[in-house]
């Protein structure tokens, strides 16, 4: 009897473990992994295993072979975006099962389960650049990070505090990010060092990957006097190339700037100068994420007056990351300002140099 028990406990959880690993992939070493796919993005997959206490992360590269039955968000390297199954069909092509978008966004998340596929694509298993399981909901497509920095040098008590966050949402046909970075300086007998700027962005995808942007973006820093830019940009971009090695993409558009100073920096009394201007807005950004541990991420941004003759302004930054321990990683970054009409009194050039030890989701 108590054999017979034991065998009925050991088929019952093996066939949960089988219900549960809905997905395979066949690796180009031949090795062959069984368990749950959560998603792939910047050339690494993750898949979720009863085997192992943590997530596995695969190079998409060395993936010979796919199957899984739930459905994904899928994007190719010519912005082709797809809600469906994937499954190779033949060496190197992945076939793609499929729903019409207008009518999938439209059905309840039970009826999207549900819901069988009306179209088929074909496409080759390396122009596939995302993967992301529509059934995980919320949490799956949201992503966040913290990075965080101390330094403290006997000399003058100088410290100085660093924190730099992000938090972002990637839905079927727009995704939204939001950012928030300080740095604070307090040193014996000098005036403080403090610098705060961050902003919210939302973008809607459009066919061939064209998208359209709208940014709020602020600064304040002690160094160009500046108690608050802010900034509203509207703009279209294209991603002008996206695979799993790096990522290239531009937009043009205006932004309407207002500006505050520090009327107490400036010798002159009484309530704080305003300015107000609008601009012309032309930015680029270019992510290389196939390169080893690190990854790359630069962008630059100029901004050319419309109501200031001769004004232009210019914002670039650059962080390199490097990936040392599960999700934690070390990060340097700069990030310049350059005003070539700056206020009286304030410099026109603003930058900083960071290194932090991050946390990302």
């Amino acid at each position: 009897m108590r054999k017979l028990l034991t065998i009925i406990l050991l088929v019952s959880s093996v066939g949960l473990s089988a219900s549960a690993q809905t997905d395979s992939l066949i690796l180009k070493n031949k090795n062959y992994i069984v368990g749950e796919i959560k998603s792939m993005d910047r050339g690494v997959l993750t898949i979720e295993t009863d085997y192992s206490d943590s997530d596995f992360k695969i190079t998409w590269n060395e993936i010979a072979e796919i199957y899984s039955k739930v459905n994904y968000l899928i994007t190719t390297t010519d912005g082709k975006r797809y809600n469906g199954k994937i499954n190779t069909s033949e060496e190197g092509k992945v076939r793609i099962d499929y729903f019409n978008p207008d009518s999938f966004i439209s059905l309840s998340k039970k009826e999207q389960q549900t819901q069988e596929t009306d179209l088929i694509a074909f496409e080759n298993i390396g122009d596939i650049v995302y993967l992301n399981s529509l059934d995980e909901g919320f949490w799956s497509r949201l992503s966040a990070n913290i990075d965080f920095g101390w330094s403290l040098t006997k000399a003058n008590n100088l410290q100085q505090v660093n924190i730099r966050s992000g938090l972002g949402y990637l839905a079927n046909r727009w995704k939204a990010s939001a950012s928030f970075n300080s740095l604070v300086s307090t040193q014996d007998e000098v005036d403080d060092v403090r610098r705060t700027d961050g902003g919210l962005s939302f973008n809607f995808f459009l066919p061939k990957d064209w998208f359209l942007g709208y940014n709020f973006t602020f600064l304040s820093n002690t160094e160009q006097l500046l108690d608050l830019r802010a900034g509203n940009k509207l703009s279209v971009g294209k991603y002008i190339s996206r695979t799993n090695r790096t990522y290239f993409a531009f937009q043009v558009g205006v932004n309407f700037n207002s500006e505050t100073f520090m009327a107490e920096n400036l010798n002159v009394g009484g309530d704080p100068i305003q300015n107000q201007s609008g601009e012309a807005f032309f930015g680029s950004e270019l992510n290389l994420y196939d390169i080893g541990d690190l990854n790359l991420l630069t962008n630059v941004a100029v901004y050319p007056s419309f109501s200031e003759r001769g004004r232009l302004r210019t914002d670039f930054r650059l962080d390199v990351k490097y990936d040392f321990f599960d999700d934690f990683y070390l990060k340097v970054g700069t990030t310049v300002n350059f005003d070539n009409q700056p206020v009286e009194g304030a410099a026109e050039l603003d930058y900083i140099f960071q290194t932090t030890v991050g946390w990302e989701l």
